[in-house]
Formats: structure tokens, C-alpha cells, sequence
């Protein structure tokens, strides 16, 4: 990767801002695209990012950047932050632009009717791209602030993992490569409906026994259902997995965690998601993870438990008593109770 050329960041969230200025500071000029001309005049005059990331200075050479045929012009390197929702219109009218592009998908989330992760909607968009995901325990306030921090890039192809590496690679950030783009991208997405849950037993008072139960047996179900669809177990024990489940399930300044917490104060959700202002992806994973399970007879109960709470009318201590009364299975799938 050459210093001068520059690396494209798409959308103008908390993620894709913090980003931008990562590969600034590293010494990339950054193009970095947004829909908002609004937005886009606040950074460059103010240099900050009001609506997402206030008090954040964001650095001199990132470039906001309004027209969106340009900004994939002018760079090799694209990273991708934009909500699931918006990928496919954002970016199919622009996909010959894109043939031999490095695509690095930012966006924790699933396609609602496809059941596809954010780097397949790319690959169909773009099949003649290279494709990878940044993921990981990152918020994005904190690698804004410089909290030492460290994220999983994965791809089948290791030139493009080597470049993203070099590219985001810092004092305070530190990135590991992955070959499991499936498992890397799926723990992602796959984490932010436990957010929820962990976020609404502690608006309830739950102990820390009870949170601790939870996140375990959230990691298990996650792993659960990712090996059924392909993905290495063992991804689901690194950053992208674990790491980023406890960072997510533990953490007021995660967006799921807050709309839990909202929900377990006695908002609905709809009331909740306007507080927060701002998409929580796993309201919109629940929903397609539900249907993908029973479609696919995964047992994954916490999943389970919160579409009852969200969209059937149960409470969190309803759904506590119906887990505490089910059989117990065996603590890790993969590991036998003989021993095997």
C-alpha cells in the first residue's frame, strides 16, 4: 500500500468516523463518504463528527466526502461501514466500479430475507472483488480516544488481510488476521442480540452470577448455531468471538446493551430505539436468527427467550424461569462428557 494513495471509508457513523482517523494517523490520506452534505460540512469545518462521535477531533487528512462515485474512484482500499440496511443501494449502482477492489465490510448484521452476512451481500454485489471484515471487541469511542484495542481481519485472501494490517495497524491498535471470514463475521453479527439481554438484566438488578450464566451460555449458543452453518468452533474462542461478546454484553456504551438496558427499565422497544437514536443491529438480527433457527432446529433458547420478550409479550424473569427448568445439556458442545 502506497502512502499516497488514498483509502476510502464508507459512511459517516461512530465506527466508520473512528476509522477514518485511525488510517489518517497511521499516515493514509482518507476519502471518507457520506450520504449527509450536512454532516459532511460539520467534519470539515468543525472537524468533528457532532452527531456520532462528539469532542472526537477528526484528523486533518481525512477528507468528508459527499460524492460517492469519486471516493471509489480515486481508492483501492475500501472499508465499509455502512448500516446492513443501506449496503445493496448504496453501493449496486456503482459495482463495475468495483471489480479487483479490496472491500473490508465494518457492519455487524444480516440481511433480513437473504439471511446474508454483510461481506456476501458485497460478493454479490461485486464478485469480482476482494473481500474481507474487520471485526472484533471494538467500540468505536473508545479506539477514538486511543483505548489499546485489537480487531480480526478475515479472509480467504492473505494479501488483503496483509494489507489491512499494515494499513490500520497502531500505538493503540492492533489487528490479527483470520482465514474463518464466516465465523469471524457471523460472531459479530451474531453477539448484538445477547447485548440486548445482558443490557436488560442489569436494568433489572440481575447478580453477577446471572450475567456471567448468561454470556456463557449466549457464547455456546452462538457457536452452537455457527458450526451448524460451517464455521471453525475455535474462531468463536478469539476477539471476534468471545471478545467481542463480552465487550458487547458488559459495556453502557454498546448500542445493543442500551436499548436492553432501556427495555429493562420498562420502555418498549420502539421507545427504546428512539432514545438511542440510532440503529441496534440486533433487534434486526433477532428476527432473522429466529426464524433461521427454527428453520434449521438449532437449539438456541436465549434467542429464543428474547423474541418472546420483544415481540410475544414475556418478561426476562419468564424467560429465566423457562431456562432454569429446561434440561441441562452438556457445558461444551465440542468437548465430550466422556472425555472424547
Amino acid at each position: 500500500m502506497t502512502q499516497q494513495q488514498p483509502i476510502a471509508v464508507l459512511g459517516g457513523g461512530s465506527f466508520g468516523t473512528a476509522v477514518a482517523n485511525l488510517l489518517a494517523e497511521n499516515g493514509y490520506p482518507v476519502r471518507h463518504w457520506m450520504r449527509d452534505p450536512a454532516q459532511a460540512e460539520a467534519i470539515r469545518v468543525n472537524r468533528e463528527n457532532p452527531r456520532y462521535l462528539k469532542g472526537i477531533k477528526v484528523h486533518p487528512t481525512v477528507e468528508p466526502l459527499t460524492d460517492l462515485l469519486m471516493t471509489l474512484t480515486q481508492s483501492e482500499l475500501i472499508f465499509v461501514a455502512l448500516p446492513s440496511s443501506a449496503l445493496r443501494s448504496v453501493l449496486a449502482e456503482h459495482a463495475a466500479l468495483l471489480t479487483g477492489k479490496m472491500l473490508v465490510s465494518l457492519t455487524k448484521g444480516i440481511e433480513a430475507h437473504t439471511f446474508k452476512l454483510m461481506s456476501e451481500i458485497l460478493e454479490d454485489i461485486a464478485p469480482q472483488a476482494r473481500i474481507g471484515v474487520l471485526s472484533g471487541p471494538n467500540l468505536a469511542r473508545e479506539i477514538a480516544e486511543h483505548a489499546l484495542t485489537a480487531t480480526v481481519v478475515a479472509s480467504a485472501d492473505e494479501d488483503l488481510c496483509a494489507q489491512v494490517q499494515e494499513v490500520l495497524h497502531g500505538r493503540t491498535f492492533r489487528v490479527y488476521a483470520s482465514a474463518d471470514r464466516f465465523g469471524v463475521e457471523l460472531g459479530g453479527a451474531l453477539k448484538n442480540v445477547y447485548a440486548i439481554i445482558a443490557g436488560m438484566a442489569v436494568a433489572l438488578g440481575m447478580g453477577e452470577n446471572t450475567k456471567s450464566m448468561l454470556i456463557t451460555r449466549a457464547l455456546a449458543e452462538m457457536t452452537r448455531f455457527a458450526v451448524s452453518q460451517g464455521a471453525n468452533p475455535m474462531t468463536f474462542l478469539g476477539l471476534a468471538g468471545v471478545g467481542d461478546l463480552i465487550v458487547t454484553c458488559s459495556s453502557p456504551k454498546s448500542r445493543n446493551y442500551q436499548v436492553g438496558f432501556a427495555l429493562g427499565q420498562g420502555l418498549t422497544l420502539e421507545d427504546a430505539v428512539t432514545r438511542l437514536g440510532e440503529v441496534a443491529e440486533g433487534v434486526n438480527t433477532l428476527k432473522v436468527l429466529k426464524v433461521k433457527a427454527d428453520e434449521l432446529n438449532v437449539y438456541m433458547p436465549l434467542v429464543a427467550g428474547l423474541h418472546a420478550i420483544l415481540f410475544e409479550g414475556r418478561t426476562l424473569n419468564q424467560v429465566i424461569e423457562v431456562l432454569m427448568r429446561a434440561e441441562p445439556k452438556t457445558d461444551v458442545d465440542f468437548i465430550s462428557t466422556s472425555g472424547f
